[in-house]
């Protein structure tokens, strides 16, 4: 869940009349629905256990000299894209356990620790009798709502790590549109970068802490398997696997592809190029890393720079099969519904996006089906079955969100600074396998480096925006004073002439 960035819905509106397929035989009968759907799940979570590294600095999985084999920790997740991914995890003494959203997009590890009308539970410190203050009050706020609370630390009981964690935590004590309706996590746990820690980096977050208290390699990986189910299903959908430490191989299938890490703050990576079906959209690849391009679990959907995000509605409308198709669906205020049986995958293509190589004279494109980003969101009265667009416009950057993230296993690589890629092997809908990936391409026609210009970090972000500051507030003093005290010639009658007036002057 990136800072001021994409969400987790709760509700949508419901819409389309019928509409014709472009040089068809057939009509895609669609009607219109206004309602809610029930976004409630259970959880059911499989513990975890202690990991060692390999030599190579992953700890593979498979690997036989291992004290333990991963396999322990596949389907540790619960959730889908819809509501988030979460774990479930236990705080304080004695402990008292939480569902936790786990989000690459932040940094800190935040808990609900007062009442809320969306939450079942919360953490109670009055409680915990290992629960230490620090006295400092904290505030974060993501592109969907925000929350303040207070810092502190606390034993952190993981399924996956043998032993007691002494973790930062920050108790959520008042929120605004960060809890909703229907999701089953009562806090959120931060995997980026210090930098992006809240009030300030010396706040040392959670992924940080375990590797500096067990030893484990500076790695995790991350398998969200929601790929093509619906966001209203009360069913407990798959989940996924949080993979702390390592890599497990069966997990994925095929070659695993590595993109360098271009800042430590969030994980940011550069886009090299996109291309809807096999047409390249021909952007500038400055374009595509507007302000940042990042990879975000937090994050519902694929979210795109405005003129990026323009190119990708216009190149799916010129190549898929629908005509006429209204605006509010791809603006995400309309959702598209067929009647029961009838999917709209196969009018629409699939959409590919250039990742520089660590060999970075080379790309290899992750590319995903229609299954992905033509999500299933709720069926009405067993007759018909709806969709939203599981792509946005975004004015902070590129985001890949959870619509892309659900078709690979990931791999945070932290200490080798980079970012893994490989098939997801829960990436399959209906048989079909709904991600792609290949490669390597020459990367010799775009520029040697697409990302957006040398990111100002804390602190040295804050002196210079200070600094700013201080040189717009002496620019306006004098241009204050040059207003009150021009320099004016006055005519034998003292008084300031039209001539001199610097208002006149202003005004020419």
């Amino acid at each position: 869940m990136a800072y001021h960035n994409g969400s987790i819905p709760h509700r949508a509106l419901f819409i389309m009349l019928c509409f014709g397929m472009a040089k068809s035989l057939y009509t895609i009968p669609l009607k219109i629905f206004t309602g809610k759907f029930n976004s409630s799940l259970d959880l059911d979570l499989t513990p975890l256990k202690l990991i060692q590294a390999s030599g190579n600095g992953l700890s593979l999985a498979s690997d036989p000299a291992g004290i333990v084999n991963f396999l322990d920790m596949v389907n540790n997740l619960q959730g889908d894209s819809g509501r988030g991914y979460y774990m479930e995890m236990t705080l304080g003494t004695p402990g008292q356990k939480l569902n936790i959203l786990v989000d690459t997009g932040s940094s800190n590890f935040a808990v609900a620790a007062a009442a809320h009308p969306f939450i079942t539970h919360f953490f109670n410190t009055a409680l915990s009798r290992t629960y230490k203050s620090t006295g400092r009050g904290v505030a974060v706020k993501y592109t969907q709502g925000n929350w303040e609370g207070e810092l502190g630390n606390d034993h952190v009981l993981i399924p996956s790590i043998a032993g007691t964690l002494t973790i930062n935590i920050a108790t959520i004590l008042s929120s605004d549109g960060f809890f909703l309706p229907g999701v089953n996590w009562q806090g959120i746990l931060g995997l980026a970068y210090p930098l992006l820690a809240r009030p300030d980096s010396s706040v040392e977050p959670f992924f940080n802490s375990v590797v500096q208290q067990t030893g484990i390699p500076d790695v995790f990986s991350l398998q969200m398997c929601g790929a093509g189910l619906s966001a209203s299903t009360t069913a407990d959908p798959t989940g996924g696997s949080l993979v702390m430490g390592g890599v497990e191989p069966t997990l994925y299938s095929g070659s695993m592809w590595y993109t360098p890490i271009k800042e430590e703050w969030y994980y940011q990576v550069e886009v090299l190029k996109l291309e809807v079906g096999d047409q390249n959209l021909n952007l500038d690849c400055k374009e595509y890393n507007k302000d940042k391009a990042i990879v975000d679990s937090g994050t519902t959907l694929l979210r795109l720079p405005v003129n990026v995000f323009s190119a990708v509605v216009e190149a799916i409308s010129r190549t898929s099969l629908i005509q006429d198709f209204t605006s509010g669906f791809w603006g995400g205020t309309k959702l598209a519904c067929w009647l029961k049986g009838e999917t709209p995958w196969r009018f629409f293509p699939k959409l590919s996006i250039y990742l520089r190589a660590t060999n970075t004279s080379q790309s290899f494109k992750i590319s995903i089906l229609p299954q992905l980003y033509i999500q299933p969101i709720t069926d009405v009265d067993g007759t018909l079955d709806c969709f939203r667009f599981g792509i946005s416009s975004s004015a902070n950057g590129l985001v890949i969100g959870a619509t892309v993230m659900e078709g690979f296993y990931v791999i945070f690589d932290r200490a080798e600074k980079r970012v893994g890629f490989a098939v997801s092997r829960c990436a399959v809908n209906g048989g079909i396998a709904v991600s792609e990936i290949s490669g390597p391409f020459s990367s010799a026609d775009v520029a040697s480096d697409c990302a957006a210009g040398g990111l100002l970090k804390e602190p040295l972000l804050w002196v210079i925006s200070y600094a700013l500051v201080a040189v717009c507030v002496v620019v306006l003093l004098i241009l204050l004073l040059l207003l009150i005290l021009p320099c004016r010639h006055r005519d034998r009658s003292g008084e300031i002439t039209d001539e001199s007036s610097l208002v006149r002057h202003r005004i020419k």
